[in-house]
């Protein structure tokens, strides 16, 4: 899946020891299927070599306005012209000043002045020591950058090339690339606060023994990133998965069903969205052992009593704010066999609007899936695809019948 198909994107590279990402960066977006031009100021020619940057975009890389390959001499313009996005990093914090008061003396802060604001976005990754991050000065022209339109990644923390240790540094090419895809995706949820529950609940027996599920994660995660992309802002309630947080998601690691009914009912108190694709444990033991639970040689099997697990669905589809339309509630259903079936009674058991159900055997792990979403009117099947494919497609299912 290329999410930058068609997707043509001016690099632009300021002065800084960031710009050795910028190369990764390059061929991170490319192999997203963008196409890049490269621009650099005469300052990042001193971190890194036109030669690299042309080699990895195969294209010449562009640094005087006064370029004579351009048949009309006018390279600010076409190059603007020709842009999804102008996308500079790194961006020192001398760039971001000439960027505010509209200082035009080289090719790259030309072609930023000369895009056209509705049409070419401007896209920027700031890097530079964290004095100079932290300075007034630099954070009152990072506000006035953003209330002119600009989009301003944000900066990571650790050590620096200084010597020093703190934020200011440029997000990492895998990170950009991640932020650059979610830039350019509908945003239909902006504005709404969306709650995901993820991967499997673990129940103990005893302190080295429990009982859990194959759930990987991998769907709740997916979907998170997806409606992050599209413009929420999301809280993620995970069971005990390996897995990394999605960018700018808020993730809280939990490990019962217990605990994920706890974290899940306070957080959904300012929730606009629901989404339940965690496969929660029925049943826990009544009696955890406290001690590991030993044989004794006599071939005994011990005995396991066991207790319903809150139903956490349910509980926020009957609760007030589900009920008055506040809070849209979406579940998942992992069956084994006959999904249209057991998806449809589950859909009016739990009291949900939609439903979407897979068979768990066949995606428990997997990079990929195949969905069912059901509804009072009928089902709808989305065909086997990536997980993330799936969820954006599920965000845009959401959007249209919660009439965002």
């Amino acid at each position: 899946m290329n999410d930058l198909a068609g997707k043509h994107i001016v690099l632009g590279l300021t002065g800084g020891i960031a710009c050795y990402k910028a190369a990764e960066l390059c061929r991170a977006l490319i192999k997203e299927g963008a196409t890049v031009q490269v621009i650099m100021t005469e300052a990042a020619a001193q971190f890194i070599t036109p030669v690299t940057m042309q080699a990895l975009s195969n294209r010449p890389v562009v640094h005087s306005q006064w370029d004579a390959r351009e048949p009309n001499n006018m390279a600010h313009i076409n190059l603007s012209r020709e842009a999804d996005a102008i996308l500079i990093a790194p961006c020192s914090a001398d760039f971001m000043a000439k960027l505010l008061h509209g200082r035009a003396d080289d090719l790259l802060s030309l072609t930023c002045l000369a895009r056209p604001i509705d049409k070419v976005p401007l896209l920027i990754a700031p890097a530079m020591n964290r004095e100079m991050w932290a300075h007034p000065a630099t954070q009152r022209n990072l506000a006035q950058l953003r209330a002119d339109g600009t989009t301003v990644f944000d900066v990571g923390t650790g050590d620096q090339a200084c010597g020093e240790t703190g934020d200011g540094r440029m997000l990492e090419s895998e990170e950009l690339r991640e932020d650059v895809i979610a830039f350019f995706q509908p945003k239909l949820l902006r504005g709404q606060q969306v709650l995901v529950t993820a991967g499997p609940t673990y129940e103990a027996i005893d302190p080295v023994r429990g009982i859990t599920n194959l759930s990987s994660g991998k769907m709740g995660f997916a979907i998170a990133r997806a409606a992050r992309e599209a413009g929420a802002e999301v809280t993620l309630v995970a069971g005990p998965v390996h897995l990394p947080t999605p960018r700018g998601v808020s993730r809280i690691n939990v490990v019962s069903a217990q605990n994920m009914l706890e974290s899940t009912v306070k957080h959904a108190q300012e929730a606009d969205v629901f989404i339940a694709t965690s496969a929660v444990a029925d049943w826990r033991p009544a009696n955890a052992s406290e001690q590991k639970i030993k044989k004794d040689g006599s071939g005994a099997t011990p005995t396991l009593q066991f207790v319903e697990n809150p139903d956490i669905l349910a509980t926020l589809a009957q609760s007030p704010r589900a009920q008055s339309g506040d809070l849209f509630c979406v579940g998942f259903a992992a069956e084994s066999h006959d999904l249209l079936a057991n998806a449809t009674a589950k859909r009016a058991r739990k009291g949900v609007p939609l439903l979407v159900g897979n068979i768990g055997p066949a995606t428990f792990g997997q990079d990929d899936n195949a969905l069912l979403l059901v509804d009072a009117h009928g089902a709808i099947e989305l065909p086997r695809n990536s997980k993330l494919a799936l969820a954006r497609q599920l965000v845009r299912e959401i959007a249209t019948r919660k009439k965002i």
